[in-house]
């Protein structure tokens, strides 16, 4: 064996005998000399046992953060490297990533503007040459710390081994590049190559957003064969639809032709618009009202690209990008496991210099000692130092070891305060009614029957002036609600305890908003007295005490999710929408880098091509001569690239696909045919991937929710802890563990660690 290679639990050397590396060897914690107490000898033992410690508490927060271990284990780097994964240096950096990329909407084009309409859009605020520039300076020096901490961390090899941090580096320096640029033109250049580059910082500092990046662009070719399919199918129909729609003398019967198919592009663009029904069934109403066999051809059209390829392209998205990512997820597991197995193997080799060479184990109270420098979430620690507080005794293997982590994946259980108990059999019985679930039920019934009134009124009221109304049946009512609500929160307190009644959200909810009716029906019979026939507290202001206290009554509907848990099937919805919630942040940040990009372009290509309509001041006669479902027509204006800001909202819309067909054309007029493949690739980018991908992502947790809980099923009486589900966990049934010899192969591969026991 050479003398740098690890020696693990699968290759033991005796001490002395040379194997292993020399004492001093970066990040090696092994056994060296005999320890003799009072010796010059203690301390240097004592050193070697803290960096040991040390290094399986960085070892087990990088398991935590599915991170990578393949970094410098030395005493200073592994406080850098602490200090540089702390909350408040990531938190920085996210402001940072935050911070420039919101200077797309304050940067000239300003965004800063009540409106975007081109006809009552004012002048926007500029900021003056170097405000941005500055902030943009600062940031830049954030991400230059950055990446210099990241490179030392993981040494050099390493990093000519990562792609993204030479990416990094890169699109640093065409940033700065490119800043410079801009100083030197007094911020008079019009290509800001930087505003592109900007995205590329979130895109690297999420590792979730890099898996599910990599799986997009492996799952593409997949999707060609199909995409290449729907092109066929477009051609060949529009075609057959230029052929179908010969010009003819009757321009009447010509009107086919003339708006949807006369020529190639024309057609192509008509039947990509009815692939998304975006402009059916007006595409085949000039045609349908000649001859009714006309409708084949569409329906044809549509059931095909539609119905069959659409879908299709559906299928393989999901099937494709879920195999990618659940391979993405396995390396994520491979990580936990490696980086706890490397904090076994550091504690092991302490053990060996304490105990024997040949211990292959942990003691439970150096394991402690270790948990309690992690940082990780205060219900996990707790619940791991009580399942090795109650270990047998001896030392730990590495099967335990691995196995203690388990409660990394679970849900904390909530444990409710007990209740105040009362000797009186009365305040008992009392306290049993009150707290039993019906009493839940009836305060539901309660608030339903407020929204009915409320909506009722409303409904009778809404065509009336507040001259017009009286509120004295309504006041009444909403007297008794709020005063039933006031003793709901009572009687939860006597039944429950405080300790008890605050311990659930639901409550806490309630609680607010009861205090809040309380307060305002208060003010309200004080300023207005008591319901009376003809009783008008509206007419008094805009918005007055009486309208807030009905505003905030509406908001008691969100009393029916206390009932969700309770309802198999809207609890298994429910926790769905919450897991995509929790789950949607890789997926969103590459939407936003999307969106981002496709914005700084727009505006780069159509900026001021819309323009405000001459005469403006006479709308309606504007509207009357424009053709029915232009965008002139429909007043559209505020759709445009004159600003990030409308250019986000026009994207959404294009997006959305409902007629977006309007801005091909307008587009086309205003600037140039060749525009609508910037449109045409937004809509494959944004409808066609990342839709789907948001499909897959909403079938692969309602599917595993559905398949755990008929597993629960399967073991009735059984109390199980609540997992919390994220994409790592989504898998987690269909991984495969890592094997023993695949964690000490890749352990033996460690550039900067050495174990020698």
């Amino acid at each position: 064996m050479e003398e740098s290679e690890p020696l693990l639990s699968g290759a033991r050397s005796p001490r002395g005998s040379g194997a292993g590396p020399p004492d001093g060897a970066l990040g090696g914690c092994g056994p060296g000399p005999a320890r003799s107490y009072g010796s010059p000898a203690e301390p240097v033992a004592d050193a070697r046992r803290d960096l040991c410690i040390n290094q399986a508490v960085v070892f087990i927060e990088d398991a935590i953060q599915y991170r990578s271990i393949n970094h410098r284990m030395d005493s200073t780097s592994l406080a850098l490297y602490r200090w540089h994964y702390s909350r408040i240096c990531q938190g920085i950096l996210s402001f940072t990533i935050f911070l420039i990329l919101s200077l797309a909407f304050i940067e000239t084009p300003s965004s800063l503007t009540v409106t975007s309409d081109v006809r009552y859009r004012r002048a926007p605020w500029e900021p003056p040459c170097g405000l941005t520039e500055s902030i943009e300076v600062l940031c830049f020096l954030v991400f230059i710390a950055d990446v210099s901490m990241k490179s030392y961390l993981i040494g050099w090899k390493e990093f000519l081994k990562n792609p993204w941090l030479l990416a990094y580096i890169v699109a640093l320096v065409v940033s700065l590049a490119d800043w410079t640029v801009s100083l030197s033109f007094a911020c008079q250049e019009t290509v800001r190559i930087r505003r592109l580059v900007r995205p590329f910082f979130l895109l690297q500092n999420s590792s979730m957003m890099k898996k599910t990046l990599k799986c997009i662009k492996r799952t593409l070719p997949e999707m060609a064969s199909v995409a290449l399919l729907l092109a066929v199918h477009l051609c060949l129909f529009a075609m057959l639809g230029m052929l179908l729609f010969m010009r003819e003398k009757d321009e009447q019967k010509d009107q086919e032709r003339r708006l949807y198919f006369r020529n190639l592009p024309e057609s192509l663009t008509s039947l990509l618009v009815l692939l998304t029904t975006a402009n059916n069934p007006d595409v085949m109403i000039p045609a349908y009202s000649k001859n009714r066999a006309y409708s084949i051809f569409f329906i044809v059209f549509t059931v095909i690209g539609s119905l069959f390829l659409m879908n299709l392209l559906t299928a393989i998205i999901y099937n494709q990008f879920r195999g990618y990512l659940m391979e993405a997820i396995q390396s994520s597991l491979f990580r936990r496991r490696l980086g706890i197995r490397a904090a076994f193997e550091v504690l092991c080799s302490l053990e060996g210099a304490e105990i024997h060479p040949l211990v292959v184990g942990v003691k439970p109270e150096t394991f402690l000692q270790v948990i309690r420098k992690v940082k990780m979430s205060l219900y996990c620690k707790e619940a791991i130092t009580q399942t090795v507080a109650s270990h047998a005794g001896g030392l730990m293997s590495a099967d335990q070891f691995q196995s203690v982590f388990d409660e990394l994946d679970k849900d904390a259980i909530k444990e409710s305060p007990p209740r105040p108990e009362y000797h009186s059999t009365v305040l008992q019985r009392a306290q049993a009614i009150f707290g039993h679930r019906y009493f839940d039920y009836l305060g539901n019934a309660v608030a339903f029957g407020n929204i009915v009134s409320i909506c009722v009124f409303l409904v009778m009221d809404a065509d009336k002036l507040p001259s017009e109304r009286d509120d004295f049946i309504l006041g009444v009512l909403n007297c008794f609600f709020i005063l039933y609500y006031v003793l709901e929160m009572l009687l939860k307190v006597f039944a429950l305890g405080l300790k008890g009644y605050i311990s659930f959200f639901s409550n806490i909810f309630d609680g607010i908003l009861t205090v809040i009716l309380l307060v305002l029906e208060i003010s309200t019979l004080a300023v207005y007295r008591f319901p009376h026939p003809g009783w008008k507290p509206e007419v008094l202001g805009l918005l007055s005490l009486w309208d807030m206290a009905r505003l905030v009554n509406m908001f008691i509907v969100f009393r029916f999710l206390r009932i969700i848990p309770n309802m198999k099937l809207m609890s298994l919805v429910a926790g769905t929408l919450l897991d995509l919630v929790r789950n949607m942040r890789a997926f969103a940040g590459i939407l936003v880098v999307v969106y981002y990009v496709f914005a700084i372009v727009g505006i780069g290509l159509f900026q001021g091509a819309i323009v405000s309509p001459p005469g403006n001041n006479s709308l309606v006669h504007a509207n009357s001569t424009s053709q029915c479902g232009t965008f002139e027509q429909l007043e559209y204006w505020p759709n445009n690239f004159d600003d990030f800001a409308a250019a986000l909202v026009t994207l959404w819309n294009v997006m959305v696909v409902n007629n977006w067909q309007v801005f091909l054309d307008v587009y086309t007029r205003y600037s140039s045919p060749w525009s609508k493949l910037y449109f045409v690739a937004w809509w494959l980018v944004s409808s066609v991937i990342w839709m789907n991908l948001f499909v897959a992502l909403i079938l692969e947790n309602f599917i595993h929710k559905w398949d755990r809980r008929g597993q629960q099923q399967l073991v009735p009486g059984v109390c199980q802890a609540p997992y919390q589900m994220t994409v790592e966990l989504m898998f987690r049934d269909v991984l495969e563990e890592p094997t023993e010899e695949e964690l000490v192969e890749r352990l033996v591969q460690h550039p900067h660690l050495h174990l020698c026991r």
